[in-house]
């Protein structure tokens, strides 16, 4: 039925573009994500017009949602559950979506919910700083999960920040089991540091006795498992999967495979060089995406590397989490026909 089934959460971003000096007026951590009341949401949004800002763009967000953008972008058959208000940026969130050709249900609109809210801001040297409302989203629980979807899919993608979800995490191991039962393969992206720093217990529920393939970056695999050295990480994350997958920014991503023997393969995949970084908000998400859809079409490890690497390096050279559909499809035309 589908490629993959995918849980996150439903946000809706809003970029602001601001010098270092004005993010440290906030009380924002660079690089980091926080999670926000609707008050301290509203209250930062004060902050930014005392400041004198105003949104560049807004666009649909969330981790899993931006890699079945990506996925379905380039041709892939994607599920995604999430829980949305129905509110008028919930009606937003989901055609967005569906116009990309990502599956959604009427399960994922909750009455009289808010849907929840990211506000990104975007530093001169491209780094994302988030402040996030997790609104409705926050309470996503299996009502909200289409099993059927999900009994049907050849793989369950899973976001690192449902491990701070309270309301799912009793939940996920009913739906590992779902997917044992059936199957599906599992892929979970950490997503962000934030997950190991606040929330790892709940990200080793995620993991449980092992999944096919995480997906994170240099400093997620290092706080993780308490290697520094990426390679070294990189090992250290096969007590957790069969397949790791670690970005390291503009440096070589790390792949780490453990063969049929049992033996641990380790590769290298090259980075293309960005001439500027303009806002890394969305790109590991695109990495993830893109990837898994060259898992699901059979391409080589090395192949799969390259596409996710060039979608990556795109998403960096511009606003926003996200391209347009025909740019990912360019994207992969350019990169499997080298």
């Amino acid at each position: 039925m589908y490629d993959v089934t995918a849980i996150g959460n439903a946000l809706v971003d809003s970029e602001y573009v601001l010098t270092d000096t004005q993010l440290q007026q906030t009380h924002l951590a660079k690089g980091a994500m926080t999670l926000a009341s609707l008050a301290e949401q509203t209250q930062l949004l004060t902050e930014f017009k005392a400041l004198g800002l105003t949104p560049s763009k807004q666009t649909g967000g969330g981790s899993a949602a931006n890699a079945m953008f990506a996925f379905a972008s380039l041709g892939g058959k994607a599920y995604y559950a999430c829980r949305v208000g129905d509110d008028e940026a919930g009606s937003f969130y989901l055609a967005d979506l569906n116009h990309a050709g990502v599956a959604t249900a009427p399960t994922s609109v909750a009455q009289g919910g808010v849907t929840g809210s990211c506000v990104v801001a975007i530093t001169p040297d491209g780094e994302r700083t988030m402040q996030t409302y997790l609104g409705t989203s926050s309470d996503i629980n299996t009502a909200n999960i289409n099993f059927e979807a999900l009994n049907g899919s050849e793989w369950l993608y899973l976001e690192g920040y449902l491990a701070m979800s309270d309301a799912l995490r009793p939940a996920i191991n009913q739906i590992r089991q779902q997917a044992s039962d059936h199957n599906t393969k599992i892929a979970v992206s950490f997503a962000d540091p934030a997950v190991i720093n606040f929330a790892k217990e709940g990200l080793l529920e995620l993991l449980g006795d092992g999944v096919a393939v995480t997906f994170c970056n240099a400093e997620e695999a290092s706080l993780f498992t308490g290697e520094q050295q990426i390679t070294a990480a990189s090992q250290a994350l096969m007590a957790y999967c069969d397949l790791a997958v670690v970005t390291n920014g503009a440096d070589d991503t790390i792949i780490c495979e453990r063969q049929a023997d049992g033996e641990l393969v380790t590769i290298t995949v090259s980075t293309p060089t960005v001439p500027k970084v303009i806002d890394t908000n969305g790109a590991g998400d695109n990495y993830s995406g893109a990837f898994l859809y060259g898992l699901t079409q059979n391409y080589t490890l090395t192949q799969c590397g390259h596409l996710a690497s060039a979608v990556a390096a795109k998403i960096v050279g511009q606003f926003g989490p996200r391209l347009t559909p025909i740019d990912y499809q360019d994207i992969a035309k350019r990169i499997l026909a080298v």
